[in-house]
């Protein structure tokens, strides 16, 4: 039996991730798995971060995310620190307390093993 592919079109510039955090952290998931594979769902949206309060988040499942405008600093607890900018691609384990910040803004694409919405 065929299966369709599902299709968001100019998703970059069209989908607006709702706030979720502080006044200036955006987060939405365009896509999941959830219905398909309930066990073990994969969702994928857009992440935007805005001058501001930094985000400070415990990720409690595994997400890699690419960055594809603007610049973010990205820090962990262990010290390690990172000026992102397009083209960068991240890998945030279960665990990993992340400090996020942008002296503008920044658009990331992410793809995270967790059901839609978790936060």
């Amino acid at each position: 039996m065929a299966v369709p592919f599902s299709y968001h079109a100019k998703a970059q510039s069209t989908f607006k991730p709702p706030l979720i955090a502080n006044e200036n952290a955006f987060l939405g998931d365009v896509f999941t798995s959830q219905k398909e594979n309930p066990d073990k769902p994969v969702s994928a949206g857009f992440y935007r971060l805005e001058k501001g309060t930094p985000l400070v988040y415990t990720y409690s499942y595994d997400e890699m995310k690419i960055i594809l405008e603007g610049q973010f600093e990205i820090a962990d607890e262990t010290g390690q620190k990172v000026t992102a900018s397009p083209g960068d691609v991240f890998y945030f384990p279960k665990g990993a307390t992340i400090t996020f910040t942008t002296p503008d803004y920044g658009l990331a694409f992410f793809t995270g093993q967790r059901p839609e919405g978790q936060l």
